[in-house]
């Protein structure tokens, strides 16, 4: 009999349909069944010995809640009987004009054992889950932004090393790293198992989005950093193995049962007894020729537009022609965020990378970005390569003509007869959390919808002292004067935006929450604190730390 060995994620929904990711133990036909009758099957997929399967279901009834159960081979596997949570359920958009809630952040460890103490305190996912269950009919998120570092193939557990030694020799590159496709299937075992976080993603939606950890820690950062990791014995295997494992883990379910219809790739894989090589090579062109994919993607809430962005991947590392996305990429985003503007109240880009960081950093950024052009000579060219990777410079400010074009495209977006009431850039990755309000150099261009960094993490990760103390002083005016010199040395042009901190910085594990209704927007921000051994076993809460209205009621 097959079992159900991760999942279900309930992934995509809207007013009348919804899709469920699954792994199962060995080919079968995955069945989703809803309390109101409705139902959807699809038959698993296979992947380096792995099946998967993705359950579109329709016909759902437009603002309900539906409990479902998952069937594999017609075996009822999900819910467990002996599970200690609420019913997994289907929340279903009433209309387009209902209030959504959207709830973001970022770098998230998997939490050890319920019995083993947590180093970096309560995980913030876990106590939303250990919260919405102890109250499934309160508040909760109408879908989850997870801004990358869903899973960390460089900086594994005790647990994973140990079971990584276990099955291969550690002396050799990687080392404890992960290492291969099935490694990479051990880490989202670790974190998706995890009840608390099992739960949770059986019953809130999710969208996702890869950062560096994801493939290994500053991917991508510049030409040279690329050439040098493709010269290492193991990093070819590494990236398509990291590749593959996200397309299947992560990249599926953010796609609508539409999109998912017209997929070539998709559909060869499902069409193949065992679609690894199918999939290898895919993996390998997205290596090779980064352009031709996208792993940016739109969201559509209601009248909330979501832009989940690649600022990894689509990365164009040529010193003298640096952007953060590819030009197809870039005209990607471009249309989405212009499309149709009297249609919505709200667009959010996410992208794991904030666009507005702490000014000492940002100018830091962008005078680094200007010595590794060659502004400053050969010398100083070599000096920012080597800063530019000990010091994790390789933000949207050191894309400085990036960090310009996402700026125009807000103000363009946000202007008009019908802009949005806010167009909110929501990113993490920095390990702390703030809010900031840019003003644009040029009054003519300063758009009339609220904008507005919003930057959350991590969700459960470590925040070291230096970090604190490094952050903090960033946002100064010391810092800001500091940057100033620094931009000037670079012979940096002015930034077209300047922008001031409107809250924060906020350490800890955390989440953030928009609530958005009409035209009306606030932001919560919430840290799991308390507790003791192991998830929430030891009570941990999540306590609001900062709220505030971004747009009158």
């Amino acid at each position: 009999m097959a079992e159900l060995l991760l999942g279900p994620l309930l992934r995509y929904v809207d007013g009348s349909s919804a899709t469920f990711w699954v792994e199962a133990s060995r080919p079968c036909t995955a069945e989703v069944r809803c309390a109101d009758g409705t139902r959807g099957q699809a038959r698993t997929f296979q992947i380096a010995g792995h099946h998967y399967a993705l359950v579109p279901v329709g016909g759902l009834t437009p603002g309900t809640v539906t409990p479902y159960e998952v069937l594999l081979d017609g075996a009822a596997v999900w819910p467990s009987p002996d599970s200690p949570f609420p019913p997994s359920v289907v929340r279903t958009p009433g209309s387009d004009d209902a209030a959504v809630r959207v709830t973001f952040g970022s770098c998230r460890w998997a939490s050890p054992p319920a019995d083993e103490k947590d180093p970096v305190g309560p995980d913030a996912l876990d106590t939303l889950a250990a919260r919405i269950a102890s109250d499934p009919d309160g508040e909760r998120p109408d879908v989850l932004l997870l801004l990358g570092d869903q899973v960390y193939a460089d900086e594994v557990s005790r647990a994973t090393r140990a079971w990584i030694a276990a099955r291969r020799g550690l002396e050799d590159p990687p080392g404890h790293q992960v290492a291969d496709y099935e490694e990479y299937t051990r880490l989202y075992h670790e974190s998706w198992l995890d009840p608390e976080i099992r739960w949770l993603l059986s019953t809130v939606p999710s969208c996702m989005i890869f950062d560096d950890h994801d493939i290994v820690d500053d991917w991508n950062t510049s030409a040279a950093w690329l050439a040098e990791i493709r010269a290492t014995p193991w990093w070819r295997e590494r990236v398509l193995s990291g590749l593959m494992s996200y397309w299947v883990h992560q990249h599926l379910g953010n796609l609508s049962p539409a999109e998912l219809s017209a997929d070539l790739l998709y559909a060869a894989v499902r069409e193949t007894p065992d679609g690894t090589d199918v999939l290898r090579a895919f993996a390998a062109q997205a290596d090779a020729d980064p352009a031709s994919v996208r792993w940016s993607y739109r969201r559509d809430f209601g009248r909330t537009r979501v832009l989940m962005l690649d600022t990894r991947a689509a990365r164009v590392l040529d010193e003298r022609h640096r952007a953060m996305l590819d030009p197809g990429e870039a005209a990607w985003l471009r249309e989405q965020a212009l499309q149709a503007p009297d249609s919505r109240d709200h667009l959010l880009i996410g992208t794991s990378l904030p666009w507005l960081l702490p000014p000492l950093i940002h100018h830091a950024e962008t005078w680094d970005a200007a010595l590794c052009r060659g502004e400053r000579g050969g010398r100083w060219a070599r000096f920012g390569e080597r800063l530019r990777r000990a010091a994790d410079l390789e933000h949207w400010a050191a894309f400085p003509e990036s960090f310009g074009e996402l700026a125009e495209l807000i103000a363009e977006a946000g202007s008009g007869e019908h802009a949005p009431a806010t167009v909110c850039v929501l990113s993490g990755d920095v390990h702390h959390a703030y809010a900031a309000d840019p003003v644009w150099a040029d009054p003519a261009r300063e758009p009339s919808a609220r904008v507005l960094q919003l930057t959350c993490s991590p969700v459960h990760n470590s925040i070291p002292l230096s970090v604190r103390l490094g952050f903090r002083f960033g946002w100064s005016r010391p810092a800001r004067l500091l940057g100033n010199l620094l931009a000037h040395h670079g012979r940096c042009g002015r930034s077209p935006v300047d922008w001031r901190k409107t809250g924060g910085p906020w350490f800890g594990n955390q989440l953030m929450t928009l609530a958005l209704r009409g035209r009306s927007a606030s932001l919560r921000l919430e840290q799991a604190r308390g507790g003791g051994v192991g998830r929430t076993a030891g009570g941990a809460r999540l306590t609001t730390v900062a709220e505030f209205r971004i747009t009158p009621e």
